[in-house]
């Protein structure tokens, strides 16, 4: 996907891991790129459908022949197993660059605090939340390399934001609450598509609205206890 913010914006740590993507295999046996991609589509627009309904343990290959209408013996043309369909499923809609962080976000001045962060929660509940709810799920069935590059990008997305904090509280770096604070925001990121479930009967600005004053107070605590 085409990097469309000048890299400049994006703080050191989660920049420096924009680039590294799950690893896809590289298949050769089909020369023709339009029909690679075409039947890459169907392979994973099926392939997510299934491993958000039946889990990606209980979803077989034959299942997603099935669903997508990829013939089975042609199937591996396309991709090289179930975990090389993950991959390439995560590294579309969870690594995706084109859904701010909040450190980045934060970085504008003229947005409130309430503000950025009601940005932040819409942009990720609304752009990540098949990626988001594809991730959690299948943590504990990824490969290790692939769970430790999604540990790697949640760690540099938290540090970077304690980093924004620090900038707009005025508190030391070194402060671990930033630390603890940054990890509940990201954590809270997942909350919309997760548990969005027991609020069908809320309207969704309304959540946003409750959920981001929420997360602001948490952030202007340590503020305050700074200031006694």
């Amino acid at each position: 996907m085409p990097e469309t913010t000048p890299a400049n914006v994006y703080p050191e740590r989660l920049h420096a891991l924009r680039t590294q993507m799950l690893a896809e295999a590289d298949i050769t046996s089909v020369q023709n790129q339009e029909l690679i991609q075409s039947r890459r589509e169907q392979i994973c627009d099926a392939a997510l459908e299934l491993f958000l309904e039946k889990g990606f343990a209980a979803t077989t290959v034959r299942d997603i022949c099935a669903r997508s209408g990829v013939n089975q013996a042609s199937i591996y043309d396309y991709i090289a197993n179930k975990n090389d369909i993950l991959r390439r499923l995560l590294n579309q809609l969870w690594f995706r660059e084109d859904v701010p962080t909040l450190s980045v976000i934060l970085q504008d001045q003229s947005l409130s605090l309430e503000e950025a962060i009601e940005q932040y929660f819409r942009e990720s509940w609304v752009h990540k939340r098949k990626g988001t709810l594809l991730a959690y799920r299948c943590v504990p069935h990824m490969q290790p390399e692939d769970r430790q590059a999604l540990h790697a990008r949640e760690y540099a997305a938290m540090k970077d934001l304690a980093d924004q904090l620090s900038l707009r509280l005025g508190i030391d770096t070194e402060d671990r609450r930033l630390d603890i604070v940054a990890n509940l925001m990201v954590f809270l990121s997942a909350f919309g598509p997760m548990r969005d479930w027991l609020n069908r009967d809320i309207p969704n600005d309304q959540i946003l609205r409750a959920v981001a004053v929420g997360a602001a107070a948490m952030v202007r605590s340590l503020e305050d206890e700074n200031a006694k």
